[in-house]
């Protein structure tokens, strides 16, 4: 339990650096980072698959075809949606939006995978997930009431919070099935399994960045390709996260799931909440309204309570829940 939660703890750490490279590079179209950061991850596991090439020759035709699945929609789809997001209405209310992923994983894994990891009994479910709301909802207060006063934000702030909610459909979907692929193969190194999917990625994004260069050039577009108009800035960003965001992050993450029921992994991932928010502020060079320092504080609290409920078996969680309702 402890070690599962340390490496949510970390993965968490390394994901909140995404949040913050749309606002690092405001010039550079969503769809080109996304490609950009992905493509630094299939290059960079090029020498990783070197070192894990025993576990990869283990991996069957399936296994591969899942690995690809999982990086379109976890990794890349989900990406450009997030980047479209922050671009429109900044980093608080997609870090917020997005934070929402520890109640909706929950709430899925705990219907879907519970015969498999154990039920969180929904009677000690209900306060973390309540206080993970109420700290949404608090940091979401202070970000709305900012913009308020900000002319002519509120539709370009509702186009970022449908990115956002596109951003939270991708990522529900990813540690589902990343979790029951790493369930149905306790044997096999969560190392690997990262390092294969940004195996699995290289020609994605490859292919997508030629899409992506192509479309801007056909459409006339002035913005200098490949590398756009701060070249070293974004280079040395997208091998950053595609290091620790994509590949130490996925590795960790791998790590906890084996380790930890999907539904209680699912609710850690407030982790990258917390860290998205803290790197964003510290940007921002200020500190947080109080009613955000209040959310962080509800955020804290309920992943302090989560990690205090231990999964029972089905027919115990069932016979529970019927005592509560009579």
């Amino acid at each position: 339990m402890l070690k599962g939660t340390l490496y949510a703890l970390v993965a968490g750490l390394m994901w909140g650096m995404v949040f913050v490279a749309p606002l690092l590079l405001p010039d550079y179209p969503p769809a080109l980072q996304s490609v950009a950061r992905y493509l630094a991850f299939g290059l960079i596991a090029l020498p990783l698959a070197w070192l894990h090439r025993g576990a990869l020759r283990q991996l069957t035709r399936a296994d591969w075809i899942e690995a690809l699945k999982l990086v379109a929609i976890g990794n890349l789809l989900y990406y450009l949606c997030l980047a479209s997001a922050i671009q429109r209405a900044g980093a608080p209310l997609p870090t917020m939006i997005v934070g929402t992923l520890p109640v909706v994983i929950a709430i899925a894994a705990n219907l879907r995978n519970g015969r498999r990891d154990g039920r969180l009994p929904w009677r000690r479910l209900a306060p973390p997930l309540l206080l993970i709301v109420a700290g949404i909802a608090s940091v979401n207060h202070a970000e709305l009431a900012a913009l308020r006063h900000a002319q002519g934000g509120l539709a370009r702030y509702a186009s970022g919070a449908l990115f956002a909610c596109g951003a939270v459909a991708c990522w529900t979907w990813y540690p589902l099935r990343n979790a029951d692929w790493l369930r149905h193969h306790p044997d096999r190194n969560p190392r690997a399994w990262a390092t294969a999917q940004g195996v699995a990625m290289l020609p994605l994004a490859a292919l997508g960045y030629a899409v992506v260069w192509g479309t801007m050039k056909a459409g006339g577009s002035a913005f200098p390709m490949p590398l756009g108009p701060h070249p070293t800035l974004f280079v040395c960003l997208m091998a950053a996260i595609g290091l620790f965001a994509s590949w130490l992050g996925t590795l960790c993450w791998n790590e906890a799931s084996q380790r930890l029921p999907t539904a209680l992994v699912g609710q850690l991932i407030v982790f990258e909440t917390l860290a998205a928010l803290a790197y964003a502020f510290v940007l921002r060079h200020r500190m947080p309204a109080p009613s955000a320092l209040l959310g962080i504080a509800l955020l804290v609290a309920g992943v302090v309570l989560a990690v205090r409920v231990k999964p029972v078996p089905v027919s115990i969680a069932e016979a529970d829940g019927g005592r509560v309702a009579g």
